[in-house]
């Protein structure tokens, strides 16, 4: 693929690893989790701090709610691996620099990096051009989801073995997708080799979330709108504990957003927390 080809990472993306990187640089230590790479791959001007979201003070609950689902996911990860899974499956990749920061751990499997085309084209570049490269279990999986390609069939392409379990992680896309989607998608991964892990995050329904958090969440909504971006699908706990047991996943557990806030938040003292009603997970085994 060409460079006219490549398309620059969606805003979305850029705005998750911008607030990774703000983590960092302006809340004190200790850190729920440290991503500089994210941001070295965008190398926006030196006026990116400026933008409207990025805002120290307004973006505080959202960076808080974006580096514990991280956290977690990478967590969870070394877990299924402690029990012999040796396949990685990221959806929407986007500008996930697992490989990059942790390759102790991430040599140990093979991860698939699932996202659209262009912005993928334009993220190996980078990785090159930094001098990461791209090491030989890295496999980048193009999917052009507008044009109705299945992301099963390519993974499969790239080398995947479907008769090995495998954990998938789906950390900030299921808001994007329409429900139908979002079923069709737990119905694939739990037809997966039996002990592979899922876990994939999905938002409340607005009005489920409390009321200190309520404006900002919506201030969210709008901006995702304004971007080409919208949040389509919310879900309560009990519509996705469905979703995923229609599937046909052994066991499926919820993970609110308060017990992110008690494992990666309960000793600090600057205030920095998830939304209380926000961004949650399930987590589903085969």
């Amino acid at each position: 693929m060409s460079h006219d080809q490549e398309v620059i990472p969606e805003s979305t993306a850029a705005r998750v690893a911008l607030w990774r990187a703000l983590h960092v640089q302006i809340d004190p230590p200790p850190h729920v989790f440290e991503d500089q790479i994210g941001i070295a791959l965008l190398a926006p001007g030196a006026e990116w701090r400026d933008r409207q979201d990025m805002d120290p003070q307004f973006t505080r609950p959202f960076r808080a709610s974006i580096v514990a689902r991280a956290r977690f996911v990478e967590d969870w990860v070394v877990e299924q691996m402690d029990k012999g899974i040796g396949q990685y499956v990221i959806l929407g990749a986007g500008l996930d620099s697992f490989v990059q920061r942790r390759p102790e751990i991430a040599s140990r499997l093979q991860v698939f990096e699932i996202d659209r085309p262009g912005p993928q084209a334009w993220k190996r570049r980078r990785l090159v051009e930094l001098g990461f490269g791209i090491p030989r279990n890295l496999h980048f999986v193009p999917v052009d989801f507008e044009a109705g390609v299945s992301w099963w069939d390519e993974l499969v392409a790239c080398g995947f073995d479907i008769g090995k379990p495998a954990m998938i992680a789906s950390a900030g896309v299921s808001m994007y997708l329409a429900k139908d989607a979002n079923a069709t998608m737990l119905d694939r991964i739990a037809s997966l080799a039996p002990g592979s892990a899922f876990a994939m995050t999905f938002l409340l329904p607005l009005e489920r979330s409390s009321p200190a958090d309520r404006a900002g969440l919506k201030q969210a909504d709008k901006g995702a709108r304004a971007s080409g971006t919208p949040f389509i699908s919310f879900f309560t706990p009990a519509e996705i504990l469905a979703l995923a047991r229609n599937a046909g996943f052994k066991e499926i557990r919820h993970v609110p957003a308060t017990d992110l806030a008690q494992r990666y938040f309960a000793d600090r003292t600057d205030g920095l927390r998830p939304p209380s009603n926000g961004e949650e997970f399930l987590l589903a085994t085969t």
